[in-house]
């Protein structure tokens, strides 16, 4: 019978119904988070986390920056207290979300938010300078829609991840070899590589290496990349659901 006739429905509709039922749960209701919003508290949250992370310290000052409508609605929509809460290292479920200012004046981390009227790449963005424990962070990165995000630029340099898959960042030299023992040494630990990305700020200045990987990093694959020449630093952030 051909399609359009009898009880089959048309072609479009049928690849219509064939997309709708490939579509993640997530893409369906949103991130399991404490409200109101997904793009304006799950996803900022999330970048907060990002900076929480990779800070690798507990934030003791964080001065954060709203674009578009990210800085026009900030307060009503509980973006500043998603955003404390990830500096404070909460998931985006965490009960405490609502009370994270206070929650942040008791444990001493102070964060200053300024509206910005001035353009930025991607709409609901923000940046991020946060400092504790003697290290010093700057981060821009994006809310993109249904708790999603996307980190662009990090401590000057231009980087491009999102944390739905594990992802490992590394700041090096870029010097010839270096990628080679970083995938090297990936695959001698069964790492399969989904995404990989190289940014530098010039030739043979400073570099940046994100990669993707279908499977969570071991704790050991970090202690072995920074035994590596040129390394610097390595983060692991394994996996969405930890932000």
């Amino acid at each position: 019978m051909d399609a359009g006739q009898g009880p089959w429905p048309c072609p479009a509709l049928l690849l219509f119904v064939r997309e709708a039922f490939f579509l993640n749960v997530f893409d369906l209701i949103g991130p399991v988070m404490i409200g109101p919003s997904s793009s304006h508290t799950a996803g900022t949250l999330r970048i907060a986390r990002v900076a929480f992370l990779l800070l690798g310290e507990a934030v003791e000052r964080a001065d954060v920056t709203l674009f578009g409508s990210l800085g026009a609605t900030y307060r009503g929509h509980g973006s500043d207290r998603a955003i404390a809460a990830g500096l404070l290292g909460f998931l985006a479920d965490d009960e405490r979300v609502p009370q994270s200012l206070n929650l942040a004046k008791e444990r001493g981390l102070e964060v200053g938010f300024t509206a910005s009227q001035e353009p930025a790449r991607h709409a609901n963005s923000m940046k991020i300078e946060a400092s504790g424990g003697g290290k010093t962070l700057s981060l821009l990165g994006a809310s993109v829609g249904g708790g999603s995000i996307l980190i662009y630029e990090l401590d000057g340099m231009e980087v491009h991840f999102t944390g739905e898959m594990s992802t490992l960042l590394a700041a090096h030299d870029d010097a010839r070899g270096v990628i080679a023992s970083i995938t090297g040494l990936l695959a001698g630990h069964s790492i399969n590589i989904a995404t990989m990305r190289v940014f530098r700020s010039s030739k043979g200045g400073r570099a940046m290496t994100a990669l993707e990987a279908d499977q969570p990093f071991d704790p050991s694959v970090q202690q072995a990349l920074l035994r590596l020449e040129h390394i610097h630093s390595v983060t692991l952030i394994n996996a969405f659901e930890r932000l």
